[in-house]
């Protein structure tokens, strides 16, 4: 696509951004927390990307990730409980220019959010969509979510939760217009940044669970999976991800997988253990609803003020004997 020259000239103008430029208020999670790995994954992937703050937006629903956007120097908007889809869908309908990012705990998304979730994988809108994922619902001290494993005592559960536990990746893998799809680990950060940049750079919806540790309300839950590397399976290709030497010493549990194989990307979703790490699903040829809907078209002052006029005129009941008038006591 050709750029026109005035923005050519903008872009030859932008300042190089440092990662202060995205640090807002000082995280208040917990120590040990996963949220505060993602934050640090995310704002050095706007330093790296050098995208601009100013045409950058955070949106959030409710829970302990959803005070994301106070930690980001860009725009944000810290939603209602479940809404973060819709809002962030509305952002990107008016100005599809922005880059545009939703975060999102087990019990916004998977549960008081579901309806939103699924509809905004058919839609397939370019948004950059990031669950964090701690298996219960840590801000209002611990009950269980939809991701809660089975077995689980909370404040809802006291005798263990008797329910299988949701798996977004098979959710997500199964709505219609799915393109993205990818899991990581707090506790392996080479690997998170990789697959968050791998998420912002497809243009589509892109979904990515981040299983993360809840250090005050299941503060063992990952153990095994820190002490024993065997047990994460990492997901390798050359459309997906390149493991480096280092890591690899480590990490040696590895699979070849090519993320254009939804059938098999369904398979390895449903493994809970070993935990697969990567990209399971990259299809980057479904259309984003946007550019089918050729939104984002300028819109004068006139032309908006006429069309909420329009639809004030819809409801409004106006007097028998006259023509409308505003005047109306």
């Amino acid at each position: 696509m050709t750029m026109p020259v005035t923005q050519c000239l903008i872009k030859l103008h932008e300042a190089h951004h440092q990662l202060e430029d995205y640090q807002g208020g000082v995280p208040r999670w917990c120590s040990g927390c996963g949220d505060n790995a993602i934050l640090a994954a995310v704002q050095r992937l706007c330093r790296d990307e050098n995208l601009a703050p100013e045409r950058t937006v955070f949106v959030s629903g409710i829970g302990c990730s959803s005070r994301f956007p106070h930690y980001m120097k860009t725009y944000g908007f810290h939603g209602i409980h479940g809404r973060a889809f819709p809002i962030a869908e509305g952002v990107k309908m008016a100005r599809p220019d922005l880059a545009v990012f939703v975060n999102t705990g087990d019990g916004d998304c998977c549960s008081i959010g579901a309806a939103h979730w699924i509809h905004a994988i058919r839609y397939n809108m370019n948004l950059t969509a990031i669950l964090h994922d701690n298996q219960v619902y840590g801000l209002t001290k611990k009950q269980a979510s939809p991701t809660s494993p089975i077995g689980l005592k909370s404040n809802t559960t006291p005798r263990g939760s008797y329910l299988d536990a949701l798996n977004p990746l098979t959710v997500t893998l199964g709505v219609t217009n799915a393109s993205f799809v990818a899991q990581a680990v707090d506790w392996i950060p080479e690997l998170l940044y990789d697959i968050i940049r791998a998420a912002y750079l497809h243009r589509g919806f892109s979904f990515v669970r981040i299983i993360q540790r809840c250090p005050e309300w299941l503060p063992k839950t990952f153990e095994p999976w820190l002490h024993d590397p065997g047990k994460t399976l990492l997901l390798t290709h050359r459309n997906g991800l390149s493991i480096s030497p280092e890591l690899s010493r480590t990490y040696r549990n590895q699979i070849e997988h090519d993320p254009i194989n939804l059938d098999r990307a369904r398979e390895i979703a449903s493994t809970t253990d070993p935990i697969p790490v990567g990209i399971l699903y990259h299809n980057p040829s479904i259309p984003c609803y946007e550019d089918i809907r050729h939104a984002g078209q300028m819109r004068t002052a006139e032309q908006i003020r006429a069309g909420i006029e329009s639809e004030f005129d819809k409801v409004t009941v106006w007097p028998q004997d006259d023509s409308p008038s505003r005047a109306v006591a």
